[in-house]
């Protein structure tokens, strides 16, 4: 299935939109390590309808005014690393998990730095919350887009203040 692509300008850097017919393949920074997340080429496309929803939604998500993503997923990775970003995607907004938790949510509770190496290979960032995933001890700890996005990231909710009208949605879907 071929891909198509954008790059939208955010608080964070500018992001680059994949999305496959039939969901958002991924969201990439701008600096993104080279081979983290592995895709075929994409067609540059920002009329492609998931990569304009997905494009309109994160706009709202950063002026404060979305919480949760409305989107069709369509992230590529193995077994254990969807079951990883299935359960990132349970964490609420405003709110932080830690690596142990999350194993042990998706019961595998010694697998901690397994679910940190599928943390750090969500493809699609921000849209899938692998930012709200904290240290045992609360502190920042690596992030794909850099540690001060993740730190703006979580803090998000804090700028928007408690006056801006929020757009919750529905969960986003990983194929389930």
């Amino acid at each position: 299935m071929p891909l198509s692509s954008t790059t939208i300008p955010s608080p964070v850097g500018a992001l680059a939109l994949i999305a496959s017919d039939a969901g958002l393949v991924a969201v990439l920074w701008e600096d993104d390590r080279p081979g983290r997340v592995v895709l075929e080429d994409a067609t540059q496309n920002a009329d492609h309808p998931i990569l304009t929803a997905a494009a309109r939604q994160l706009a709202d998500y950063f002026a404060g005014i979305r919480t949760r993503f409305d989107l069709p997923l369509d992230p590529r990775g193995t077994p254990f690393q969807r079951q990883v970003w299935a359960a990132l995607d349970t964490i609420p907004y405003g709110e932080t998990r830690s690596y142990a938790q999350i194993a042990a949510q998706i019961g595998r509770p010694t697998a901690s730095r397994a679910v940190g190496a599928a943390n750090g290979r969500n493809p699609v960032s921000i849209v899938t919350p692998c930012h709200r995933v904290v240290g045992t001890n609360g502190t920042l700890t690596g992030f794909a887009g850099g540690l001060a996005a993740k730190d703006y990231l979580l803090t998000l909710k804090r700028r928007a203040g408690a006056t801006a009208p929020s757009i919750p949605g529905p969960a986003s879907a990983l194929g389930r």
